[in-house]
């Protein structure tokens, strides 16, 4: 499970709540806490203010996680937020990235500069965002989009380690079909099929799942379904298909608001665990 988490804190929203909740899960509770504060680009202007300021900041959220600084390792840099974040969670090895989110869809979280979209776009490890306009609750409904695909499976399995951990937790894993698909002669539809290969996976590490079928848009029955289960969080997975050369690129398709993640980023009614593709995976 998650044993070394970097925090992405702007003092803003509900991310703090978030990280509290985490550690009261068994699996996170023992969790290291990395506490990052980007100072914007000064060109060199009052640097040392600005980082006395900063931190006074980091000194205030360690306070508000109830933690003493001796449980907390801070970092306090300069530069672009999205650059630095992604960098220090290399440095730290860290193996969740956990960010605020203001929600912005589309063309907004361009003009916004949005820096949780562009750290989950070219960040290989899981992330989760939390949105501003959020009631963060206690992680007990769990969520998991099922796609069937080889990264889709990470998500599984950390959506049961999660389940795992929390007395009276419950896991629902949703498949979406964009069309009605004619069942074959054993009755099972292909969507069917995944759902019924996930449901034993999530079985063979102790979790009982259970499987719901959707048909329409992916995102949207993603977000319809954990507004229906009342989820209090949703894992999905996002493949990277851009080829080798291009994976320090952003995708402007993703960053236009046109791909499933980032629709639900923006939609779903819960925060959202996004999990990647690892790196050196072989397609």
């Amino acid at each position: 499970m998650f044993r070394n988490l970097l925090i992405a804190d702007s003092g803003k929203g509900h991310v703090e709540e978030m990280v509290r909740l985490l550690r009261d899960i068994p699996p996170c509770r023992q969790a290291r806490i990395n506490l990052l504060h980007v100072i914007p680009e000064q060109g060199g202007l009052d640097l040392e203010s600005h980082r006395q300021r900063a931190e006074v900041l980091v000194k205030e959220a360690i306070e508000r996680l109830g933690l003493t600084p001796a449980e907390v390792n801070t970092v306090v840099r300069e530069g672009d937020t999205k650059l630095t974040v992604l960098k220090v969670a290399d440095e730290l090895e860290a193996d969740l990235i956990v960010m605020g989110s203001r929600g912005l869809g589309r063309l907004q979280s361009i003009l916004g500069n949005s820096a949780s979209q562009y750290v989950f776009q070219l960040s290989t490890r899981p992330m989760l965002l939390v949105r501003d306009d959020l009631y963060v609750k206690a992680i007990n409904r769990v969520l998991v989009a099922i796609d069937g695909t080889g990264v889709g499976d990470d998500a599984l399995k950390l959506a049961c380690e999660l389940v795992q951990g929390i007395p009276g937790g419950s896991l629902t894993g949703v498949h979406v079909s964009r069309q009605d698909i004619t069942p074959s002669r054993g009755g099972r539809t292909p969507g069917d099929e995944v759902l019924l290969k996930a449901i034993q996976r999530a079985r063979s590490f102790g979790v009982e799942m259970k499987g719901l079928h959707r048909t329409g848009d992916i995102a949207r029955g993603v977000c319809g379904t954990a507004a229906d289960v009342k989820a209090d969080l949703v894992v999905i997975a996002s493949q990277d298909r851009r080829p080798l050369v291009a994976r320090g690129l952003v995708d402007l398709d993703k960053l236009l608001g046109s791909s499933v993640s980032d629709y639900i980023r923006v939609h779903a009614p819960a925060p959202v665990l996004l999990v990647r593709e690892p790196e050196g995976r072989v397609r």
